[in-house]
């Protein structure tokens, strides 16, 4: 049966600047279910419902107009960002609802600095706003590619964590998830974006070239987690080598996350008692 209250068994610990403490991925395993019934019709039940209830919460959120939501999504290639914003989301009404995907700088934002681009696609009260990667990207490829030192690595999480304090403290909650897949899992969805002519459209050939990279974009991540998990913008690793139980165990934690905003439609205004449209 799905757990209840696990989500803390997933979260990266806070981060401690006196901690010699290094979190590590290979304590989740990729591949369990910790949210699942163990049945995948009742799985997607489960996850029709939490659509049906974040549809009713992400109103409340935009009537009233004062709270924000950030969601922060993150992991490796293949490891379903963007099917977990159509399956999570499909039932939430896009008024409010604002998807924001971070490629590649440009010429224009590597002549700011690395938060410039992203400061400004966050979300506005009443909004809630899905990063699809994020400000995470601007430290993990350069780090892993050579392009920045440690020193300047260390500056941009602290620079991070000041930004999103600087959020929280504006009245957003920040959620950020680690979609967590296995090496494995990631060959089989890579060969099958080949196989298909279809999903071609989804492949490009420097993806081969970061998978040869695995191993040091997995470290990037274990140090990235642990450099900017805090108690106002927490880390969450959600085991994702199951599509269907990585969707379900995203929207449990939007949807706790909502229902302890404790969200409530703005008072009845005094000025339409009685009035009757003709």
């Amino acid at each position: 049966m799905a757990k209840k209250n696990g989500l803390d068994d997933y979260r990266v610990p806070y981060f401690d600047e006196d901690s010699k403490a290094k979190f590590s991925l290979a304590n989740i395993d990729p591949s369990s279910k910790p949210f699942s019934t163990g049945a995948k019709d009742a799985d997607r039940l489960r996850l029709a419902e939490i659509g049906t209830m974040l549809d009713a919460q992400q109103e409340r959120l935009h009537a009233q107009r004062v709270q924000r939501v950030l969601l922060v999504l993150q992991g490796m290639d293949t490891s379903g960002k963007d099917g977990t914003i159509r399956a999570v989301f499909h039932e939430v009404d896009p008024l409010g609802l604002r998807i924001v995907p971070f490629k590649a700088p440009t010429p224009v934002e590597l002549a700011h600095d690395f938060l410039w681009r992203v400061h400004s696609q966050a979300p506005a009260a009443g909004e809630l706003t899905i990063f699809n990667r994020s400000h995470y990207e601007d430290v993990l490829v350069p780090y892993v590619l050579g392009w920045l030192g440690k020193d300047e690595r260390a500056r941009r999480y602290r620079h991070i964590r000041e930004f999103e304090r600087v959020l929280a403290e504006n009245g957003t909650t920040i959620i950020k998830c680690m979609l967590h897949i296995s090496k494995d899992e990631q060959r089989e969805r890579l060969q099958a974006r080949i196989d298909d002519p279809t999903k071609h459209w989804k492949f490009d050939v420097s993806d081969l070239d970061a998978r040869k990279l695995w191993d040091k974009y997995h470290d990037a991540y274990e140090d990235a987690l642990a450099a900017t998990s805090t108690l106002y913008a927490p880390w969450y690793v959600i085991p994702a080598n199951s599509k269907t139980h990585r969707n379900v165990m995203v929207g449990e934690l939007l949807l706790r996350t909502f229902e302890s905003l404790k969200l409530e439609f703005p008072p009845p205004k005094e000025s339409l008692k009685g009035v009757i449209v003709e």
